[in-house]
């Protein structure tokens, strides 16, 4: 068997979230170094307890899970309650969590690993704010060229944004991590809402999980019924976009997505605009190419992926 891909999952739990870590913890191909965990859709004691709960949830007491940024660089922290409910994971019944997260910051881990690890094999996945990227960037720059990649859910230029009309969530909530991110000089791939929106959790699709019989099959149904009734609503779609799982499905099966390698910036300065992902698709200015940027997905295959490795979880 070929050697694990080591990864680093940073991430603010959220449904979709959990989603994406159980597929990670149910795949063989993926070494898992840690859990770091950042303030966005809900606040970080709740993002922090969410990532312990799916650990359990996955019989995977194990992963070590590290708190980090309570807030953005420097803008106020927004959340979307309204989005995962009051807790962030609201969905299935899931109990207090026996794990305790590690003392250390989830910044610091990062460096640390990052600067143990032999050089160009460790992908962070970035699956909320960047904002504990942006400070490992930040305090240690000698971590930069060690990174193999760096793949993130996040921004929206065609589909236009969630949370404003030009603004997609995780990069809108620390536009200036995320503007520090794109332009540190890592390899970047980036799942924005232009592919996101094309992998959407038909009710077919939730009762395949439910299906399943397993405990994290059927707690990923409810999770999921609960988390997709906002964009169904939003945009009159059966079912709702499955973001953040596409990060660790392209790990797994890069085949699954089409995109190109072009310059993506990010809009710091205008409130109109804040946290525009502003994607030079068609090449019409000089701005050097620093991401790959999907807009497609083989959306049955996405699915058929992740029921394929759910079926592995207890």
């Amino acid at each position: 068997m070929p050697e694990k891909r080591k990864i680093i999952i940073d991430t603010d739990p959220g449904q979709d979230d959990a989603v994406a870590i159980l597929l990670a913890l149910a795949s063989p191909e993926l070494d898992v170094l840690g859990l770091t965990v950042v303030a966005g859709n809900v606040p970080l004691h709740l993002t922090e307890k969410n990532a312990l709960k799916i650990c359990e949830l996955a019989g995977r007491e194990d992963t070590k899970v590290y708190a980090g940024a309570v807030r953005p660089l420097i803008r106020h922290l927004v959340t979307a309650e309204h989005v995962h409910g009051k807790t962030g994971l609201n969905g299935p019944e899931l109990p207090e969590p026996r794990m305790r997260s590690q003392p250390q910051h989830a910044a610091d881990f990062i460096i640390e690993t990052l600067m143990r690890e032999e050089p160009g094999t460790v992908t962070l996945c970035a699956l909320g704010p960047l904002t504990n990227l942006g400070l490992a960037i930040a305090r240690e720059p000698r971590i930069v060229p060690r990174i193999k990649e760096i793949v993130l859910m996040g921004g929206g230029f065609f589909e236009g944004g969630n949370v404003t009309p030009t603004g997609e969530f995780n990069i809108y909530v620390d536009p200036h991590a995320a503007d520090l991110v794109l332009k540190c000089g890592a390899p970047i791939v980036m799942m924005p809402l232009d592919v996101t929106h094309k992998a959407l959790t038909t009710s077919k699709r939730i009762a395949a999980f439910r299906n399943l019989g397993n405990r994290c099959g059927i707690a990923t149904a409810e999770m999921l019924e609960f988390f997709e009734r906002f964009d169904e609503e939003k945009y009159g779609t059966d079912g709702g976009p499955l973001h953040d799982p596409c990060v660790i499905a392209y790990l797994l099966k890069p085949e699954l997505f089409k995109g190109r390698f072009i310059n993506v910036a990010v809009e710091t300065s205008s409130e109109l605009t804040m946290g525009m992902t502003v994607a030079d698709w068609w090449g019409v200015t000089d701005g050097e190419k620093n991401v790959t940027y999907m807009r497609e997905v083989d959306h049955d295959g996405f699915f058929a992926l992740l029921t394929e490795r759910f079926a592995r979880l207890p």
